[in-house]
C-alpha cells in the first residue's frame, strides 16, 4: 500500500503489525525493528518528518545494537536516515550518512546489488541538487547502466535512474538530452505502475518542469493540472509533493500574468508547507520568495520587501 501512495491504507496495517511484534517476539526482535522502519518510511513518504526521525533513529540504534553496524538492514536504516535529514534540508547532516551507506554496502553486498545501486544513485541525486553536476554525472551514469543489466529496464529501479539523469541534464540546461529519458521514464511508469502511482505523477510533474524551463507553457501548464489533480486524489492535500504541485501551478500562472490565481494557490502552498516540513526548510522558503516575486509584479512593494528580507534571513540561517 505504502509504495502505491495508499498511505491511508498503509498506516493503520503498519501500526498494528508493529504492536504485534512488540507483544509476541518483543522490541529486539529484527521483525520488531523492520516494523518500526517501516512506519518510519511511512511518515517520512507522507512529509511527516518529525514523527519519522525518532522512530528512524531508534530502528537504527536498535539494529547496531542487535545485529551490528555491518549488517543489511542496519546500512538500509543508516540511509533511510539520511533521506530523511535530506528532505528536511539539512544537507550537512545528510551526506556523511549517503557516503557511510555506499561505503557499507559495496563492501557487504556488492557493488552490482540493487540495493547499492540505489545508494549510489541517490548519493548522485543529493550531489545534483547542491549543483555539483560534475561529481554527480558519472554515478548517475553508472547507476543506469547497472540498474538496466542487473534488474532490467522496466524495473522501478531503472525508472529512478533515468529520472535521476535527466535532472542532471535539466539542470545543467542540456534540455535535448534531459527530454528523452524523462518521456522514456513516464511511458515505462504507465505501463508497469499505472496512471495512479505517485512515481507516475511525478514522471508528469518532471515533463511538465522540463516544459516549463524550454518556455513550452501550453504543454507545461496542462501537465502540471494533471498532476497537481492527481496528487490531491491519491495522497492528500498535506503531502509534500501535493504541496509542491500546487507551488509549481501558481508558479505557472505567475509567468502568464494570472496574478489572482497564483496568489491563492502560492498562500495555500505557503502555510501548508510551514505547517508540514517546518519555517525553515529550503521549499518553504521558496514559496516565500514566490509571492515575493508576485508581489513585486503587481507593484505590492511594501508587501514583497518584508517577504524577501524575511527568505534571506532563513536562507542565511540554513
Amino acid at each position: 500500500y505504502s509504495r502505491q501512495g495508499r498511505y491511508f491504507e498503509a498506516e493503520p496495517l503498519c501500526k498494528e503489525a508493529l504492536q504485534l511484534n512488540i507483544k509476541v517476539v518483543g522490541k529486539n526482535d529484527p521483525s520488531t525493528i523492520a516494523c518500526l522502519n517501516n512506519l518510519a518510511d511511512l511518515y517520512s513518504r507522507q512529509g511527516r518528518y518529525f514523527e519519522a526521525e525518532p522512530l528512524c533513529k531508534e530502528a537504527l540504534q536498535l539494529n547496531i545494537k542487535v545485529v551490528g553496524k555491518n549488517d543489511p538492514s542496519t546500512i538500509a536504516c543508516l540511509h533511510n536516515l539520511a533521506v530523511l535529514y535530506e528532505s528536511q534540508g539539512r544537507y550537512s547532516e545528510a551526506e556523511p550518512l549517503f557516503k557511510e551507506a555506499l561505503q557499507l554496502s559495496e563492501i557487504i553486498l556488492g557493488k552490482d546489488h540493487p540495493s547499492t545501486v540505489t545508494f549510489l544513485t541517490n548519493l548522485a541525486g543529493f550531489y545534483t541538487d547542491q549543483g555539483r553536476y560534475s561529481e554527480a554525472e558519472p554515478l548517475l551514469q553508472h547507476a543506469l547502466k547497472l540498474n538496466e543489466r542487473v534488474l532490467g529496464k522496466d524495473h522501478p529501479n531503472t525508472m529512478s535512474s533515468l529520472d535521476s539523469l535527466a535532472h542532471l541534464y535539466e539542470s545543467q540546461g542540456r534540455y535535448s538530452e534531459a527530454e528523452p529519458l524523462f518521456k522514456q521514464a513516464l511511458q515505462l511508469r504507465e505501463k508497469v505502475l499505472g496512471k495512479d502511482n505517485p512515481q507516475y505523477i511525478s514522471s508528469l510533474n518532471n515533463m511538465a518542469l522540463l516544459y516549463k524551463s524550454q518556455g513550452r507553457y501550453s504543454e507545461a501548464g496542462l501537465l502540471f493540472k494533471k498532476a497537481l489533480q492527481l496528487r490531491e486524489k491519491v495522497l492528500g492535500k498535506d503531502n509534500p509533493d501535493t504541496i509542491t504541485s500546487m507551488n509549481n501551478m501558481a508558479n505557472w500562472y505567475l509567468t502568464q500574468g494570472r496574478y489572482s490565481e497564483a496568489e491563492s494557490l502560492l498562500k495555500q502552498a505557503s502555510q501548508l508547507r510551514e505547517k508540514v516540513l517546518g519555517k525553515d526548510h529550503p521549499d518553504t522558503i521558496s514559496t516565500l520568495n514566490s509571492m515575493a516575486v508576485l508581489y513585486t509584479k503587481q507593484g505590492r512593494y511594501s508587501e514583497a520587501e518584508p517577504l524577501y528580507k524575511l527568505a534571506l534571513q532563513l536562507r542565511e540561517k540554513i
